[in-house]
């Protein structure tokens, strides 16, 4: 076999291992997946008519805010899947699986292949179930077209991508499965921090810097873009450029440390 068909048919294996795993393993992928829908329904239908009133500029309609929040709530939920992908990561570097495939003929790479297609799977299911849960309390997107529909689904694919590959890296260089956990945690909050609840420029003014100069801001405002219409501007280059870079950077460090000798 050539060196390209080992390395697909070692890093399909690694990645059915993987999804097993998601599969016989389930409660930490529920509990992440419904943190962001928790957050969905709480802001619809508990802040949504005056967040309504305050974006529109208007009378209370929830479904503006509606129309806002789900694609914050989309990207989210791409954060919340990483804290599981570190921590499987994670547990195998200190379970010792690790080892023994060092010492197998498989190509080293697809073990990291495996878990980043994997989570990156994961996290486009659970985006697929969000926003299902999202269209089901009223969110519409009439306006976009089959193309930007793809645009879309790319966007969140790629940012998939990027981020899961941090996630790996903070994965391997935690001493245990809880350490983890905590060092993802940034992962989680920058949507916070970002345009996916309130405009930046209803922030506070030294606050806006933090907000806009991230990569969940001009991603969340690309999506909204596409799904419905408003102007993108430069968010769709910056956002790219982010995911490029940061799954240059996750890639690099990924391999570094999973190539190192074991102590």
């Amino acid at each position: 076999m050539s060196s390209l068909s080992l390395t697909v048919r070692d890093s399909s294996t690694m990645l059915r291992r993987n999804l097993l795993h998601a599969r016989r393993y389930p409660s930490l992928t529920l509990n992440l997946l419904l943190t962001p829908i928790v957050l969905l329904l709480l802001f619809v239908y508990v802040f949504g008519d005056v967040m309504s009133a305050g974006i529109g500029g208007g009378g209370a309609d929830r479904s503006q805010y509606i129309a806002y929040l789900v694609p914050g709530i989309l990207l989210m939920t791409i954060g919340g899947t990483l804290v599981g992908t570190a921590v499987s990561v994670s547990n195998d570097m200190t379970e010792g699986i690790i080892a023994r495939f060092r010492t197998m003929a498989i190509h080293r790479g697809s073990v990291l292949v495996g878990h980043v297609v994997g989570s990156v799977l994961q996290a486009l299911v659970s985006v697929v179930l969000v926003g299902a849960v999202g269209v089901a309390i009223g969110f519409r997107s009439t306006d976009a077209t089959v193309l930007e529909w793809i645009a879309a689904f790319g966007l969140l694919a790629l940012f998939a991508l990027a981020f899961t590959w941090i996630a790996v890296g903070m994965g391997m260089v935690s001493p245990s499965a809880e350490a983890a956990s905590n060092n993802a945690l940034p992962l989680i909050f920058l949507p916070l921090i970002s345009s996916a609840f309130v405009p930046v420029d209803a922030m506070p003014g030294w606050f806006q810097p933090v907000a806009q100069y991230q990569p969940f801001t001009p991603a969340i405002e690309t999506l909204r873009g596409l799904l419905l219409g408003t102007p993108i501007g430069n968010n769709w280059w910056i956002t790219v450029l982010w995911c490029l870079g940061l799954a240059a950077l996750g890639y690099r460090w990924s391999k570094s440390v999973f190539d190192r000798d074991p102590k």
